[in-house]
């Protein structure tokens, strides 16, 4: 099934979770509240989750002039890929990692941190840049602030089902059921926003490739930062979690594994995807 499918059935499904625990809450009226309160934290998430995180992770916009070679890696690939040109950010922070944010193309922006800026080769490092600029391209950031947004607010309503109970159709309060929508309402929720993670960064990876038709250049970066991520804290990540998927590599552990509570693929599954694209491509 095509990836972008399965992004978006896992999407339909976190937000009929969302309505069906309202509804448990308080029927039909409990529904219409608990969407309704969804749509206004969807609201906030989509106009302002970009400031918010760039703030959260003290993030510096660069320009022509301080950042002469990565404005223009930027500036050139954005042009290839037909976008335009985001803003693009620079956080002083040693872990090698990078993140793309902004609610559409025309609003976008793309950070690195002068951990990855100083570990990774030029090459490397572009193959980074155009991973990130895949993401805006396919409007990665509203699906992943929307799921975030969504299974945050599930989580909320599972505490209130567990403090309030949730009732039967007579009206009584079944707290055995109240309890059980708490442990296992926030745990669905949770491993559906990271299923769509997951196939996120796959196809960013693969639109990074096709962009720079340099597939092993990628794979190499994703190499790199995955062992050198694993003994360096992001000390923003720790203190705000919920931001790890936005990262080209999880922050948290440094490596990814293909499971249901990893927000990214096992790097090692990434790097045979791109090594069979260069195979493909005729490098290999």
């Amino acid at each position: 099934m095509n990836n972008n499918i399965k992004t978006f059935m896992l999407l339909a499904g976190i937000v009929a979770l969302f309505g069906v625990i309202g509804g448990l809450i308080g029927g039909k009226n409990g529904m219409m509240m608990a969407l309704f309160f969804g749509g206004i934290m969807n609201f906030f998430a989509y106009w302002y989750s970009a400031d918010m995180v760039l703030k959260m992770y003290q993030a510096q916009q660069v320009n022509p002039q301080n950042a002469p070679d990565l404005y223009h890696m930027v500036e050139e690939l954005s042009t290839r890929a037909n976008l335009p040109m985001p803003k693009v950010y620079v956080i002083n922070q040693n872990q090698p990692n990078a993140f793309a944010t902004g609610r559409n193309p025309e609003n976008a922006a793309v950070a690195f941190t002068t951990g990855i800026m100083q570990a990774l080769t030029y090459d490397e490092l572009r193959g980074v840049a155009a991973h990130e600029l895949s993401h805006v391209k396919h409007r990665d950031i509203l699906i992943s602030t929307v799921s975030a947004t969504v299974a945050g607010a599930i989580s909320a309503l599972a505490s209130m089902a567990m403090w309030f109970g949730v009732r039967d159709e007579n009206g009584h309060r079944n707290w055995l059921a109240s309890l059980l929508i708490g442990i296992f309402a926030p745990m669905a929720a949770a491993v559906i926003q990271m299923a769509i993670s997951r196939s996120r960064e796959y196809l960013a990876d693969k639109g990074a490739a096709e962009l720079t038709n340099h597939p092993l250049a990628l794979a190499s970066a994703l190499h790199k930062i995955d062992q050198l991520a694993r003994g360096i804290i992001l000390d923003t990540a720790e203190q705000h979690p919920a931001t790890a998927q936005m990262m080209i590599i999880n922050p948290l552990s440094g490596e990814g594994k293909d499971n249901l509570f990893s927000t990214h693929p096992s790097t090692y599954n990434r790097i045979v995807a791109l090594e069979n694209m260069a195979r493909d491509f005729g490098q290999l």
